[in-house]
């Protein structure tokens, strides 16, 4: 024994004699030891030691066998010491049941596992931090393979979100379902290769006002009532009721009145008439469409002539025309339930909210609209297009169903890859089918009785400071932070730049696996943000190697040092092996740089 009497006590720290001067061991450093004295057990750990004293920072106390986090009481400089004895540490590492699972081995204690309790872990959201190559992927796929292999529960209710920015996790849950055939595993993905690859598709008719102001970028609030404008005329015109084609001839005959009697010049006029009608245009409005006189008829393009006095020679009968179609109470018609459309037939109500009553005429609103129109546009006609389903109406309850369904059978763990889009694209994803499954959440009789896990691998692409506040009033991930344990909508952020993501998210974390960092601004705003986190944490956070990781929270009885098994399969996250691409192989075509350097030296001597 090399633990003497306690010198003196200071603040957090109790300052031991060392009795074994010769015998000095790092290997004491990080182990806990007992304060015992009568009814007193009070837990700490060897921070520091030299040839002549020991220092021991007070962790908790054990009151009737159970670990209590932090000290009310300092010991008394008679109590003994002793090192932790076995019984003492399963307390504070937890032991494997139906309610807990297998997170790693204790880095400090070989031969003991660290057992987390399930509910304490996953009811609260989780932070997964950590520099690249230092193990973040494959300490998540051990873990989730862990959860699944744990031979006294099944895990048959699961729902775990995983929006994959690299696709790195298909091989390490491809085959879930050999733990357990009742279990599945589910991979949608932007660019199917595989039989079972799910190609990714959002129902149009789910996306809210919200939705569509992030997925055009809108960045003013006077776009906000040209998109819920046109979201409610896309829905009308969804249908092919006569009552639809009134309304189109209505919001037309109202824009060309409007035109017809403003204060512009005749040709300024034919040519705002001519603008409407070839964007906005039905079987009544058409440049060909016949306007009947007294015995006689005329085109509507006809009817726009200018005489030599400069008027239309037809000024009479276009307008009597115009008005026959003008109907007011066609505006009280009720938006249909149930319906679906395209992003093209939501272009298509852009345009026509451009002509409707209040905008026409408006520079300002025009240039704010046009701007939404050309990135409508844009993603109309780019590949984006094919993941958002307009053929067909879903309900949000449907819409979840069949995301966790693979072949009739519930799937557990849903992938959903985004590599093969552009990040602006892929954040409003994640956002809008992370809105959908919160909303769906909300709505349940029973609360909180579906748990939904959302892991957001590369979490800094999705969870930032945006515009969403200041455009919407909100962003998704801060109210799922705020408000999702509530409903069961739980966070799994997993990034290697923490300073990049929203401080209202991480506030929130109430645990975190933390893996070798080291870069000094990732440090310096985890010490900031997380007030509990001691500088004896974050100093062995930055030494820690691949694999292995400081463990802290409200799953966790203390900070601990954990070390995570490689995953089996493993996911496609470990660096490209160089030397083996490099090398020649002997039944390879000879490469062009080959080629060209053997020209090169033919026509060089000296090379």
């Amino acid at each position: 024994m090399i633990f003497g009497k306690i010198l003196y006590i200071s603040d957090n720290i109790a300052h031991v004699e060392n009795i074994s001067k010769d015998t000095i061991t790092a290997d004491l450093m990080n182990i806990h030891v007992i304060f015992e004295d009568k009814n007193q057990r009070i837990l700490g750990e060897v921070v520091e030691l030299n040839e002549e004293e020991i220092k021991i920072r007070f962790l908790g106390e054990y009151i009737e066998n159970k670990f209590v986090s932090g000290v009310i009481r300092k010991p008394l400089l008679s109590s003994s010491l002793r090192i932790i004895n076995s019984e003492e540490l399963l307390e504070l590492v937890g032991t494997l049941s139906s309610k807990s699972f297998v997170l790693g081995e204790s880095a400090t204690y070989k031969g003991f596992q660290i057992c987390p309790n399930i509910n304490s872990l996953f009811s609260n959201h989780l932070a997964i931090f950590g520099n690249s190559g230092s193990g973040k992927s494959c300490g998540v796929s051990r873990i989730i393979q862990n959860i699944f292999s744990n031979p006294k529960t099944v895990t048959y209710n699961a729902n775990m979100f995983f929006f994959d920015a690299y696709g790195e996790y298909k091989n390490a849950f491809g085959s879930l379902n050999k733990i357990n055939p009742s279990y599945n595993y589910k991979f949608i993905t932007t660019n199917p290769v595989d039989a079972t690859d799910y190609l990714l598709k959002i129902p149009v008719n789910l996306l809210t006002l919200d939705d569509i102001a992030l997925l055009l970028q809108a960045n003013t609030h006077s776009q906000l009532p040209i998109l819920e404008r046109s979201l409610k005329y896309a829905k009308i015109f969804a249908s092919d009721k006569e009552e639809v084609t009134k309304y189109k001839n209505h919001l037309i005959a109202k824009a060309l009145i409007a035109i017809l009697f403003s204060n512009a010049t005749t040709s300024y006029k034919k040519n705002e008439i001519f603008k409407v009608i070839e964007v906005c245009h039905t079987k009544e409005f058409n440049f060909d469409s016949v306007i009947p006189g007294l015995g006689y008829t005329r085109s509507f393009s006809e009817c726009f002539e200018i005489d030599s006095n400069g008027n239309f020679g037809e000024s009479v009968l276009i307008t009597e025309y115009i008005l026959k179609h003008i109907d007011e109470t066609i505006t009280e018609m009720p938006i249909p339930e149930k319906t679906f459309y395209t992003l093209k037939d939501l272009a298509n109500a852009l345009e026509f909210t451009l002509i409707s009553e209040g905008f026409q005429g408006n520079q300002a609103m025009y240039n704010e609209a046009m701007i939404l129109q050309v990135r409508l546009n844009t993603i109309i006609g780019g590949s984006v297009n094919k993941y958002f389903d307009g053929t067909r109406y879903v309900s949000k309850e449907e819409f979840v169903e069949e995301l966790s369904r693979k072949d009739n059978n519930r799937a557990q763990i849903i992938n959903i890859n985004l590599e093969d889009i552009d990040d602006a694209y892929a954040k409003v994803i994640v956002k809008i089918i992370s809105k959908l499954l919160f909303d769906y959440a909300k709505g349940l009789k029973m609360r909180a009785s579906v748990p939904f896990h959302l892991f957001l691998e590369e979490a800094h692409r999705y969870i930032q400071q945006d515009t969403d506040t200041f455009l919407l009033g909100y962003n998704i991930f801060d109210r799922i932070a705020k408000e999702g344990r509530k409903y069961g909508v739980i966070l799994d952020i997993i990034s290697q730049r923490p300073v990049e993501i929203s401080d209202t998210v991480i506030a929130q974390c109430s645990n975190f696996l933390i893996f070798k960092m080291t870069h000094p601004k990732d440090i310096k705003y985890i010490e900031e943000m997380l007030p509990n986190i001691s500088s004896d944490v974050i100093e062995k956070m930055k030494v820690l190697q691949p694999g292995n990781c400081v463990v802290f929270g409200g799953a966790f009885k203390i900070p601990m040092i954990c070390k995570l098994e490689m995953p089996n399969p493993m996911p496609y996250s470990t660096n490209c092996n160089v030397s083996a691409c490099w090398e020649e192989k002997q039944e390879s075509p000879q490469i062009t740089s080959n080629i060209v350097t053997n020209q090169y030296n033919e026509n060089n001597p000296l090379g």
